[in-house]
């Protein structure tokens, strides 16, 4: 087992593993974003079953040490790699031909998604699940409060922001650029990708991560218009 924690080849692939999964939390997630377009109480019903119940805390505990994983890999990764090329990246100024933006700045990308994560969590989570788990029924939102388990209100509010909007979708583009590299590489490391697969595997990643981003996207655009268009959505809160 020594050889899957310390080699490069063992670090690379519990980072396909715990990216992975990450890529199937993100399709739920991007789902379940678009169920708040189409029925608001439907959004709802969602969020109270993923709420401060055992198995929505323990797949959060297990997604949360997934993200740690995966972060703590690649950092070990980067600082391995950076050791091993030594002076040659100061040698270098210009990408090599062949190798994509995006492989050669996946740790900066994480480092910006996690960063919007931490902003995401404070948004949502932790006035959603944590708040239940402290024992509140209300929460403040605004200059209103609401029941913790009204994830649409939530939506409504922080998506009326222009800041908010704007920040999510630079955090979009930065998952885009991570995902559509992240996926082929993956494959990749698991053997699944030869000559002919590999350049397979780029379109689906390129198409996966378009699809996932848009759906994010489009959700946050969604409610952002509805407030300007209709301000009383979102009037209680202002």
């Amino acid at each position: 087992m020594s050889w899957l924690l310390n080699s490069s080849i063992g670090r690379k692939l519990i980072m396909s593993v715990s990216g992975f999964f990450l890529v199937f939390f993100l399709i739920f997630h991007a789902t379940m974003n678009m169920v708040a377009v189409f029925s608001e109480d439907a959004y709802n019903t969602i969020c109270g079953l993923l709420g401060a119940n055992w198995y929505a805390v323990a797949g959060t505990a297990v997604l949360g040490g997934f993200v740690a994983i995966h972060f703590i890999y690649a950092l070990l990764l980067t600082l391995q790699n950076r050791k091993a090329r030594g002076n040659a990246n100061y040698a270098v100024s210009v990408r090599p031909s062949g190798v994509e933006w995006a492989s050669q700045n996946m740790f900066v990308l994480g480092i910006i998604i996690v960063g919007f994560m931490l902003l995401h969590f404070s948004q949502f989570w932790y006035k959603m699940m944590f708040t239940e788990l402290m024992g509140h029924h209300e929460v403040a939102l605004g200059t209103s409060t609401v029941s913790p388990k009204d994830g649409a209100e939530f939506v409504k509010f922080y998506f009326s922001h222009l800041w908010v909007v704007v920040a999510y979708l630079i955090w979009y583009v930065a998952l885009w650029f991570h995902l559509s590299h992240g996926i082929w590489s993956a494959f990749q490391t698991i053997g699944t990708s030869g000559k002919i697969w590999l350049s397979r595997w780029k379109v689906i990643g390129n198409i996966f991560a378009t699809v996932v981003m848009l759906a994010f996207a489009f959700v946050t655009i969604y409610f952002y218009a509805r407030s300007v268009i209709d301000p009383s959505t979102v009037a209680m809160y202002y």
